[in-house]
């Protein structure tokens, strides 16, 4: 008998054996269950509720028995909730396993490692689901060495056989970060079932461990949705969207429709490569499937249109979306930026706050994006101040980088130093990258050698900077310096990054470099481009040699800018496209002076709209002008 309970003059427990069950006892128990109040919160209130239960001649049933567990669990009562359950007719363990399960999914999961010990002081034998539901504390919690206790009870009992159990202690090891031993009892499982392979694939994508993710992927000896997607998400969030897209395309001829997560990955790989067909078939999937109303989907789609050069239709989702978060209006914001919309970036900005939409970092992003596309300065510098004062958002090295940006591709080259110099983190290959291409804009050489001084120490593999340098040097005339950038370039095994441009022409990438001669149609190509190349002299186009940086006749520098790659994929695209359909090329270099001239020309020529990516924003041709105002 328990001390505690003779305060309370609680008479000894019957057996559930010597209950006698009345007819009318089921009537008296729901009576019971109504005018109790059964949310007791305390050993002292679960007493007087016992008490009356007793004295009443009521059955144990009516009392919540998962509730008597946790009132118990951590309080000197614990003996008492078990002489409780000794009166039941459920198993003990199965009413611990309740709490230990409600721990493990709650807010508290080191709740369910404290109970777990608790139960073994007082001799509560443990069954599988016992442990199960303490291994996913542990994964949870990352606690490697409770989880090792308790994968060491699971042989000691014999529960090796159940294959759940086991799946679960493979998942625990590698959320606590032991692949091998992960991996070691993968191999060593005598059955498993496609559940191990996706937990093995999973972990291994995680941690961008893709080779070994593939290897295993190809062995499976069967594969659902949840095994693709996994793989197809990894190549996404890995920058490997050809990977990604290509991994979709059969997972679809095996037959098998995505789920809302896959949509979500594929979206986003054709959002990094501007697969623009492939999303746009994604998306009426989507909707056939009835995915409108899911916030992640509808965001990344909003993503996927934008970096695909399809403004319009971002901003269709976006007004269509019945739930937006701030992921939502930050997409769209830094969308309008980068399509050279600044105006309507922070407008929309302003409805966002007058709706009581609270703005992130990442919104901040944008906006300072739209400042400096468009040259508004004052702007730039009051969203920067408003983003701490007023929202409490730290201002990060990204932050800090836009606002080099803005200044630098404003002239204001000596304000964005001295903005770098007075920094109170570190600045980054970024924002010394943000000025010196400020400087190149402008022509400074001195803030340049500045510049690629910090960034040869911050990143000095990263042939960009060099060859930026290289080029302000050339534009100068300081062709020795010219030519010793290159040098050191060479001795230091930092090579050049090709400029190449893509089309998509009916879900085929097609790819061209400057001077390319391998593409099967390049002499069509080549002819293609001399038929515009008069009509665009005829409309006052001089070819801009400046732009090519090497010490030559001015004749081998115009041959050389008729040939950049972006000229070429146009003149395809005009070749492969009907009249009067968009031509969207993605660029992995900054447009040139020169192109861009061309392209707004063409653009009117042809009356065809041109949208083209580069590495810093989209450049809408269209009319004979371009979306970026040629502040660039």
């Amino acid at each position: 008998m328990l001390s505690s309970m003779a305060s309370l003059h609680v008479p000894p427990l019957p057996r559930a054996s010597q209950i006698h069950h009345q007819t009318s006892q089921s009537s008296c128990e729901e009576n019971l269950r109504t005018d109790l109040h059964f949310n007791f919160k305390t050993t002292f209130e679960l007493k007087q509720l016992h008490s009356h239960i007793v004295k009443t001649n009521n059955s144990y049933s009516v009392l919540p028995l998962s509730r008597v567990g946790f009132v118990c669990a951590f309080s000197p009562s614990f003996n008492y909730a078990q002489e409780i359950f000794d009166r039941v007719d459920k198993p003990e363990i199965v009413i611990w396993n309740s709490c230990l399960k409600t721990f493990a999914e709650g807010d508290s999961p080191i709740d369910t490692i404290y109970l777990f010990y608790r139960l073994r002081q007082f001799n509560v034998l443990p069954d599988t689901f016992t442990c199960s539901f303490v291994l996913k504390a542990c994964s949870i919690l990352s606690d490697l060495l409770n989880g090792r206790i308790v994968h060491g009870l699971v042989v000691k009992l014999g529960f090796q056989s159940d294959l759940f159990l086991q799946n679960t202690v493979v998942h625990m090891y590698a959320c606590c970060g032991s692949m091998n031993d992960a991996q070691r009892l993968f191999e060593k499982m005598y059955v498993r079932d496609i559940v191990t392979w996706n937990i093995m694939i999973t972990q291994l994508v995680k941690r961008k461990q893709l080779d070994e993710a593939q290897e295993l992927f190809d062995k499976m000896p069967e594969r659902n949705v949840r095994s693709w997607t996994s793989m197809i998400a990894g190549y996404a969030q890995c920058g490997m969207p050809k990977e990604a897209i290509d991994l979709f395309t059969q997972m679809e001829g095996a037959g098998l429709k995505p789920n809302e997560v896959t949509v979500v990955a594929v979206l986003a790989a054709c959002a990094d490569l501007g697969a623009l067909d492939l999303g746009r078939r994604v998306h009426q999937y989507s909707n056939r499937c009835g995915f409108k109303r899911n916030v992640r989907i509808c965001n990344t789609l909003i993503d996927m249109y934008i970096n695909c050069g399809c403004l319009e239709d971002a901003r269709r989702v976006f007004n269509e979306m019945e739930e937006r978060t701030v992921v939502s209006w930050s997409a769209m914001i830094g969308g309008l930026a980068m399509h050279g919309q600044g105006e309507e970036a922070l407008s929309l900005f302003f409805r966002m706050t007058q709706i009581g939409m609270k703005p992130n970092a990442v919104t901040f992003i944008g906006l300072l994006h739209a400042c400096s596309h468009m040259g508004l300065i004052s702007e730039g510098h009051r969203f920067f101040t408003s983003m701490t004062n007023d929202y409490g958002i730290k201002a990060e090295i990204e932050h800090y980088g836009c606002m080099v940006d803005l200044l630098s591709r404003a002239g204001l080259l000596e304000e964005a130093h001295k903005f770098i110099m007075n920094m109170p983190i570190k600045p980054n290959g970024v924002v010394w990258g943000a000025l010196l291409g400020g400087c190149k804009v402008h022509k400074n050489v001195e803030l340049a050698e500045e510049a690629i001084k910090h960034l040869l120490e911050l990143d000095p593999m990263n042939n960009g900077y060099h060859v930026v340098l290289s080029n302000i040097y050339a534009d100068a005339g300081r062709w020795e310096d010219t030519a010793r950038v290159r040098k050191m370039m060479k001795d230091r095994g930092v090579k050049k990054t090709p400029g190449w441009s893509s089309i998509t022409i009916n879900g085929a990438v097609n790819e061209f470099v400057a001077g390319d001669g391998n593409h099967p149609q390049a002499e069509e190509i080549y002819h293609g481009w001399e038929e515009l190349l008069e009509k665009i002299k005829q409309q006052g186009y001089v070819p801009d040699t400046s732009v090519v940086l090497l010490d030559m006749d001015e004749h081998e520098k115009e041959l050389i800018l008729y040939r950049h790659s972006e000229k070429l994929a146009v003149v395809y695209g005009l070749m492969k496209t009907p009249p009067g359909t968009p031509i969207r090329i993605m660029k992995n270099l900054r447009v040139c002076e020169d192109c861009h001239a061309a392209l707004k020309l063409i653009s009117a020529i042809v009356d065809r709209e041109i949208v083209v990516r580069d590495r810093n924003r989209f450049h809408r041709f269209k009319d004979g002008s371009c979306s970026c105002k040629d502040y660039w």
